[in-house]
């Protein structure tokens, strides 16, 4: 599920426009409460397209979304079966986040060790490892920043807002004079 969920927010942009979003939204399609299922993991976060745009505009103010997106495109990798598909991304992977050259460079444990060579046979988890150390790095630092950002704050308010409607208010106030005289 949680794959499938990332899968789909990945085919709404290809691959290589990885970097031209702004994380910006016109309008959220979600549900109430789909803030507070933020909350409760970062994997929850993770399978839901407007979580995911909220986290990178977060981590876009903290310099640090390239660890997303370098997540987001080994999540790519994983269900690529046709082998030049799998050189030609990995290649991509290992060009933008992972080469002394990356454009968006992400710190990995081990990647001074990382050479093209590497790239020559690729296989559906030959990140694995670096995709892990990213995840928890998102983990235990920035998403429980994250979770306190004045962004996260503002749209889980906004949620709570629109899960109670007004005439509610309202009702509880006058059941309240009510049962006080």
């Amino acid at each position: 599920m949680f794959t499938r969920a990332v899968s789909r927010l990945s085919r709404k942009r290809p691959p290589s426009d990885i970097h031209d979003s702004d994380g910006s939204s016109s309008s959220s399609n979600q549900g109430p409460k789909s803030t507070a299922k933020w909350a409760s993991s970062l994997e929850t976060l993770l399978e839901d397209p407007e979580g995911v745009m909220r986290f990178r505009e977060f981590l876009k103010k903290e310099f640090s979304e390239e660890n997303v997106l370098f997540w987001l495109a080994c999540e790519d990798f994983k269900k690529l079966e046709d082998k030049k598909q799998m050189q030609e991304k990995a290649k991509e992977i290992y060009m933008t986040f992972l080469s002394n050259k990356a454009s968006s460079q992400v710190n990995v444990e081990g990647q001074s060790r990382l050479s093209e060579k590497f790239l020559e046979e690729p296989h559906p988890l030959m990140f694995q490892k670096l995709q892990e150390q990213i995840f928890n790095l998102m983990k235990y630092d920035s998403y429980s920043r994250f979770l306190k950002s004045d962004l996260f704050l503002k749209h889980n308010c906004t949620d709570e807002e629109e899960e109670e409607p007004p005439d509610a208010q309202t009702a509880a106030k006058r059941a309240s004079r009510i049962y006080n005289t």
